[in-house]
């Protein structure tokens, strides 16, 4: 829509608010909301203002104030305000220079789609992801001076299945073995199909949904591709419906990465490809039908994959999935049809307009912008430079010999690995003006001092488990 056009929207829908969302530099959704009466053309380009210093990872107190400028095409009826409720995307402006913050996630990934389009090489790039989530029924978690603990719970979860309760039946599922059982093994078949249809009410179309691999509610519901810009969009709406129809249940849905020991975590595998104009150029006749620009797309990736994953794989969490043994695609090879392989070829149709390669070490608790525009980067850098990616490996990983297997080279195994390979290899980010050196320093200073230097410091449970009786 245009900003007329919105304006007679809500209007005819009878609005009464205006919510103005916008992510932080970590990845979480924040917003602010105002009357709908303070909505006019003029807020399209002069916006509305506030403290960016509250927002994590942004100003300083001496220059806090920020603008927040609504994107009319974004508009939609929020589902699940009492009040009905215009909800907006917003891009982040400085109010004196009136040029993008360049720690605003949404313009880092405007600046990509810019470049792509500047080099003459592509001019769109689409993202397919994959995002997998928990549903739980209960979580508690803390940690104090003297204590650290956490639980999840839910009906569907394997360790309640010796509980003597009159009301256990004995269906739950068995870890690793969630793919695909019906009803009621899968107890979550009729929440899925709710938030299909308000994420499809809310413009988001919907390929399929079902249960995953692990126990404890874990799901996938597939969205259809689209441009780096607006996928970037739609994976923060898709967030937010999830997690308020699970509410809705008195259930709470995570996007956190490993929150079950000895169970599959969840990822977030990530079909890309370019096109220009109407020719998909991953398509040719190389390996897996493949194009050479296919081909050097993900060399550019495996040449990047411990900077990479700084972005698509930000958590300490993440890495705990990324462990041998899981399905995790730990190893930086390139496959047809290999699962454990860092970049997949899918070969289910001979389409042209269909290929794409699938990158499946990213996980749903990166910030989709950030992330989206790290994966393009690193291809176009492999592209223009004609990164050879090294021959295909279709072999099962886990029947090489000692010999073989030492010769592939693995993902980082700490978010502090990433960090370090992002500290060290990051001028291919730079270009286009994408990433700042001042986005890439404070991404890494904000992870080691936060998260890395946070966790470190603070004992574990299971280390008296392991050491409280030396």
């Amino acid at each position: 829509m245009s900003p007329e056009e919105v304006l007679e929207f809500a209007s005819e829908n009878n609005i009464e608010f205006v919510d103005l969302r916008f992510l932080d530099f970590p990845g979480l959704w924040q917003h602010l909301t105002v009357p709908i009466k303070e909505l006019t053309i003029q807020s399209f380009k002069d916006g509305f203002g506030f403290d960016g210093s509250s927002i994590r990872g942004w100003q300083a107190i001496n220059e806090s104030d920020m603008l927040v400028i609504p994107v009319p095409a974004t508009a939609i009826i929020d589902p699940f305000f009492a009040h009905a409720t215009l909800s907006m995307i917003c891009d982040i402006q400085d109010p004196i220079t009136r040029q993008r913050y360049s720690r605003d996630p949404r313009s880092v990934a405007r600046k990509a789609a810019d470049y792509m389009r500047s080099t003459g090489i592509a001019d769109a790039a689409y993202f397919g992801p994959e995002l997998e989530y928990f549903m739980f029924d209960r979580v508690f978690f803390d940690q104090g001076i003297n204590y650290g603990h956490y639980g999840v719970d839910s009906a569907e979860g394997a360790w309640r299945r010796g509980i003597d309760d009159p009301d256990n039946r004995g269906i739950q599922l068995r870890p690793k073995e969630g793919y695909f059982p019906v009803p009621p093994a899968d107890q979550f078949h009729d929440i899925r199909s709710e938030m299909t249809k308000v994420l499809q009410q809310c413009g988001i179309e919907v390929e399929t949904h079902h249960h995953e691999v692990a126990t404890g509610g874990q799901a996938e519901i597939d969205m259809r591709f689209g441009r780096l810009v607006e996928q970037g969009d739609k994976v923060m709406l898709y967030k937010y419906i999830l997690k308020n129809v699970a509410a809705r249940h008195g259930k709470v849905v995570t996007f956190m990465p490993k929150p079950l020991y000895g169970d599959n975590g969840s990822g977030m595998h990530t079909h890309f490809s370019l096109w220009k104009g109407d020719t998909p150029l991953f398509y040719g006749d190389k390996y897996a039908e493949l194009s050479e620009l296919g081909l050097w797309a993900i060399g550019g990736l495996m040449k990047h994959a411990g900077s990479v994953l700084a972005f698509t794989n930000p958590t300490t969490s993440s890495y705990k999935r990324l462990v041998p043994g899981y399905e995790a695609p730990v190893n930086l090879i390139y496959s047809m049809r290999n699962r454990s392989a860092f970049v997949r070829i899918p070969m289910y149709q001979h389409n042209p307009k269909t290929k794409r390669i699938e990158f499946r070490c990213p996980d749903s608790s990166c910030n989709p912008y950030l992330a989206f525009s790290a994966i393009m980067m690193a291809a176009l850098d492999g592209i223009q430079n004609k990164i050879d990616p090294g021959p295909a490996v279709d072999r099962n990983l886990y029947e090489l010999s000692p010999e073989e297997k030492a010769e592939i080279r693995h993902t980082p195994a700490s978010l502090e690995e990433a960090l370090i390979c992002l500290d060290k290899d990051h001028e291919y980010l730079l270009k286009g003006d994408v990433f700042t050196e001042d986005v890439i320093h404070y991404w890494i200073e904000y992870k080691m001092n936060n998260e890395v230097d946070a966790l470190r410091s603070r004992p574990h449970p299971y280390e008296f488990c392991l050491y409280f009786d030396l």
